[in-house]
């Protein structure tokens, strides 16, 4: 069920007053919720002198605003009370705009609740729980071993500089601003992979299927899902073949896999709807696709509860 109670422009004017990377394999989740909340007390005008001097000013931010969707994978976009220092969602810290709005996520995996809180200048604390709805993810048991998969030392030894590429890459904080839009899909096509699928192999979970594959065929060009910074851009990495990630600030980024050509740079800016490379089947993948996949911090999302279906 879709529940909108305020858009994220008309939030922020009404507040404001202006693992590894791995390979594809399909899965299938339960539909998200998306729900919007502003959370502004105001004044009483009934109050006596006593309780207005007491009482925020009129318009007065004092709790949190949101938007997003609130379940496993998904996302939200806020805008900070009054007066906050510093801010955190669980553990994790977020960064605030210089408006004081902010971006936070939660993993496939997160629990059913997480505390958002704010640090005040006034020392005080402000915290909210925010509920996280449950998905159903595709889980297929098998009555067979796990593979080690390419864990040996000689393996590694090629992995690990690959590994650290990607690693410093997500680290890089370059000041982006689309986790402020609406993404739009990369490249349209069968979706032969979603999020979260995984194996058991005799009790012992595999690797979750971290993005969403798209099969448009091969050579079809993908475009830029928001705007950003490209962090990394380069061929040969053993199971990501072309690999291209765009940090679109905050702590949020996109990762491209398998593509058969890149157009972009390192270090390049891109805006949403830029051609950034074409779908190949490079790396370890088994026919030509594009494998798309989200993260916030450590936290691993789910790009259709970014996007909406594909129309």
């Amino acid at each position: 069920m879709i529940v909108r109670v305020m858009g994220w422009s008309s939030l922020v004017a009404a507040t404001l007053g202006a693992s590894l990377l791995v390979s594809c394999s399909d899965s299938e989740a339960a539909a998200p919720e998306r729900a919007s909340f502003e959370a502004t007390e105001r004044a009483d005008d009934s109050a006596d002198d006593d309780e207005a001097a007491d009482a925020p000013f009129l318009g007065q931010n004092t709790r949190f605003s949101y938007t997003g969707e609130f379940t496993q994978g998904g996302w939200m976009r806020g805008l900070v009370p009054d007066g906050t220092v510093s801010a955190t969602l669980g553990d994790t810290p977020l960064q605030i705009a210089e408006d004081g709005t902010f971006f936070a996520a939660f993993d496939r995996d997160a629990d059913g609740s997480v505390t958002l809180s704010a640090r005040l200048d006034s020392g005080q604390m402000h915290g909210e729980t925010i509920t996280i709805t449950p998905r159903s993810w595709d889980i297929e048991r098998v009555n067979v071993a796990r593979r080690s998969g390419g864990s040996s030392e000689a393996w590694w030894r090629r992995r690990e500089p690959e590994w650290n590429a990607i690693q410093e890459a997500r680290a890089k904080e370059t000041g982006a601003t689309g986790w402020q839009q609406d993404f739009i899909w990369p490249v349209k096509g069968r979706i032969s992979g979603r999020f979260g699928r995984q194996r058991i192999y005799r009790g012992e979970p595999g690797s979750y299927h971290s993005g969403i594959d798209i099969a448009p065929g091969n050579g079809v060009p993908f475009v830029a899902p928001a705007d950003g910074v490209v962090v990394l851009a380069r061929t040969g990495f053993s199971l990501e073949g072309g690999l291209i990630i765009i940090d679109h600030g905050q702590g949020l980024n996109s990762a491209f896999l398998h593509a058969s050509r890149i157009v972009v740079e390192e270090g390049e800016a891109v805006t949403q709807g830029q051609h950034i490379g074409n779908v190949g089947a490079t790396g370890r993948a088994t026919g030509p696709h594009l494998h798309w996949s989200l993260k916030w911090n450590d936290a691993r999302l789910d790009p259709l509860l970014f996007t909406g279906p594909m129309n």
